[in-house]
């Protein structure tokens, strides 16, 4: 996956209705479903859930297919992992840990920020 793969997948995913929607795909695994049936479950009007699902398409983050009259969609799985593989391509520094495994723990001393930002003026 390139740089620019990464942000058009990461841009496609970063609205509410998009990531619900992709979150719903990958709930129906490869059989995916109808345009409708995720405008019912989501609670969208189909006309703004043709909007989101085709930034997804584009991303190439599900597939669509024709079933007779509906339009099937179904979450593209080789680009959600070829976008995790590239999110951690040098994780840990490219050593044997793989995935990180042990990164959620805090190195031993760290403390946990718990100042929030103030908004500058």
């Amino acid at each position: 996956m390139t740089a620019e793969e990464a942000i058009a997948a990461l841009a496609a995913l970063a609205h509410a209705h998009r990531l619900a929607a992709y979150r719903l795909l990958v709930e129906a695994g490869l059989e995916g479903l109808s345009a409708g049936l995720v405008a019912e479950r989501l609670g969208i009007p189909p006309s703004s859930l043709t909007f989101h699902l085709q930034q997804l398409f584009r991303a190439e983050l599900i597939t669509q297919r024709r079933l007779s009259r509906q339009l099937i969609y179904a979450a593209n799985f080789a680009t959600m992992n070829s976008l995790l593989a590239y999110l951690t391509q040098n994780c840990c520094g490219g050593g044997e840990q793989g995935m990180c495994a042990t990164s959620a723990r805090k190195p031993k001393g760290a403390k946990r920020n718990t100042k929030r930002l103030s908004k500058a003026a």
